[in-house]
């Protein structure tokens, strides 16, 4: 039986023109991205990438150039501010406030909407819209809500026989206000994610639990909720990080007041760097509130690992 023999030279073209041709959709992909790519490197990691270097810095808006060296001390003043803990502690208050309806309430809502027999479009339709209004009209529609004694709120609560607060200028109600409104708002999103995890839920694994007798409760608590496991990790996470940087509805509806009670880091770090002329200080700030969210970041990460090595 006789064998056929390749000379090297042949060989070696051959696997040069295959890592060619293994080599083009890789340029392929990098030249879709190379858009984006240096968009994200112009508008998001340079300035970041600039912001951590002022932050070492007693950088000002009156002066030019990063100013003389501050070393940690922009940190150190951060850390004895009773000012920035106030404003933090307004931030993980709010986080509070919102994260929890907007976890549970999504959820029952999908839950309904997905068990509807018909209109089911126009229950996604009344969630979701909310979401897409811009945060000024957002603003404006609940001013008008609390505003005292002609509001609708305001009204609502006299003809049930009770006195109504003053929702945006009291400090014990505006943040709860607040956070109402927040809820009202964005509650679509998750309501959205959860319609889409649900729908990837078997329809067998429901019909094999009702011909075993099982209810629909026990069908919601012991195959629904479990297997939206993944899906509840990410609304709730993803529900943190965007709680813990808010600002535009605080400040189109309070700004920060009354008496700063509702003041949240980001409007902090605005009225530093903006207002005093501290941007080093400001982005001494910014670069903490960052490493806030990326510690719940990496906390969400690890719980998805560890739910992909259970599963």
């Amino acid at each position: 039986m006789g064998t056929s023999t390749v000379a090297p030279e042949t060989r070696a073209a051959n696997s040069g023109a295959g890592q060619r041709r293994r080599g083009r959709p890789v340029l392929a992909g990098l030249a879709f991205l190379a858009p984006f790519l240096v968009l994200y490197a112009l508008f998001l990691v340079g300035p970041s990438a600039y912001g951590l270097v002022m932050s070492f810095f007693n950088t000002s808006l009156v002066k030019g150039g990063l100013g003389s060296f501050a070393g940690l001390s922009n940190y150190s003043a951060a850390f004895g501010d009773p000012q920035f803990w106030s404003s933090l502690w307004h931030t993980v208050w709010f986080t509070i406030l919102t994260t929890p309806p907007l976890v549970a309430l999504a959820l029952v809502f999908a839950l309904l909407a997905d068990r509807a027999a018909k209109g089911r479009w126009f229950f996604r339709l009344a969630f979701f819209a909310p979401y897409v209004l811009p945060s000024a009209v957002v603003a404006l529609i609940w001013n008008w809500v609390y505003t005292p004694d002609l509001g609708l709120l305001a009204d609502l609560v006299t003809r049930l026989g009770f006195k109504s607060p003053v929702w945006l200028g009291d400090p014990n109600w505006a943040m709860l206000s607040v956070a109402i409104t927040t809820v009202w708002w964005t509650l679509g999103f998750n309501f959205v994610l959860y319609l889409a995890g649900l729908q990837d839920i078997p329809r067998d694994l429901y019909e094999a639990a009702s011909i075993d007798g099982a209810t629909p409760w026990q069908q919601i608590t012991r195959i629904t909720v479990p297997l939206l496991g993944r899906t509840t990790t990410l609304v709730a996470v993803l529900q943190v990080i965007a709680s813990l940087k808010i600002f535009d509805q605080i400040y189109l509806m309070t700004s920060g007041g009354p008496d700063f009670a509702t003041r949240p880091t980001i409007q902090y770090i605005y009225d530093v760097g903006f207002t005093d002329y501290r941007v080093g200080y400001g982005s001494a700030v910014s670069m903490l509130l960052f490493a806030l969210i990326l510690v719940v970041s990496l906390v969400w990460f690890a719980l998805v690992r560890r739910q992909e090595r259970d599963a």
